[in-house]
């Protein structure tokens, strides 16, 4: 849940705000926890007495108010309101010097699928992760950050206005590489598709997939395949968008 007022953002769970405690404690505000999970904050209490943070145990209908869910797990930390990085062409310089892949997410809406997407880009260790700038703000929530159990802090996640520009000014130096479920290429094949080049994978949704704007500027498309029932048909036509996202990231995590 977002306070506009103080421009912050309530994140709740314990694995997300052990990440934040370890990682990037100076951006807690505030922190709110029952008296059962109190024993495991007693050091980020310490250090947010030090630097005028505030901290309070309360109860756990409290909490609820805070993050607007009942999926808190007994803390919530109060935090500034994420940056998202409109993206730059020094940083994409950046990316292509350093042979770093990116994932653009193409009108990916839903921040529950958001978060689980950064989940598994902090585990196969996808550090850039594109998206459109009219939906960016909108994704980081209370609910993305506790799904991705701690991912926020090991991605950086860019904004851009336009993702078919992007995708034109990358061409030749990045490996434009879509999904689409009727593509002729299985996702196993996108090390060699890369040929050597850092990828930039743009995931669609999952009503649409990617738009055709951003297909027409990819180099090749990739899908994943299905086990046939027999009968030339799957029992389940496509994965979630994050399934995906995993199978995806799991293939590039080869090139290296």
């Amino acid at each position: 849940m977002r306070n506009k007022q103080n421009d912050e953002l309530a994140v709740c769970g314990m694995s997300a705000v052990k990440k934040l405690e370890k990682n990037n404690w100076q951006q807690i505000r505030r922190l709110y926890f029952t008296q059962e999970v109190a024993p495991l904050f007693g050091g980020l209490c310490k250090k947010l007495a030090e630097n005028h943070g505030i901290y309070n145990v309360v109860k756990s209908s409290d909490l609820e108010k805070l993050s607007g869910t009942v999926h808190h797990q007994g803390v919530v930390a109060m935090m500034h309101m994420p940056h998202i990085i409109p993206l730059d062409s020094d940083i994409v310089d950046s990316w292509i010097a350093n042979g770093e892949n990116a994932l653009v997410l193409d009108h990916i809406g839903n921040a529950n699928n958001f978060g689980a997407i950064v989940r598994s880009a902090a585990f196969f260790g996808m550090k850039h992760i594109v998206t459109a700038n009219d939906e960016s703000q909108s994704l980081v929530t209370t609910s993305s950050y506790r799904i991705a159990e701690g991912g926020m802090e090991f991605v950086n996640i860019y904004s851009v206005r336009s993702i078919a520009r992007l995708l034109e000014a990358v061409n030749g130096r990045m490996a434009r590489i879509g999904t689409d479920l009727h593509a002729k290429k299985s996702v196993a094949e996108i090390t060699v598709l890369c040929n050597r080049k850092p990828a930039l994978v743009v995931l669609g949704n999952e009503e649409t997939g990617i738009s055709e704007t951003a297909r027409t500027n990819c180099d090749e498309c990739v899908v994943i395949p299905y086990a046939d029932m027999g009968n030339g048909e799957a029992a389940v036509q496509s994965l979630n968008v994050a399934q995906a996202a995993s199978v995806i990231l799991y293939e590039l995590m080869k090139q290296k």
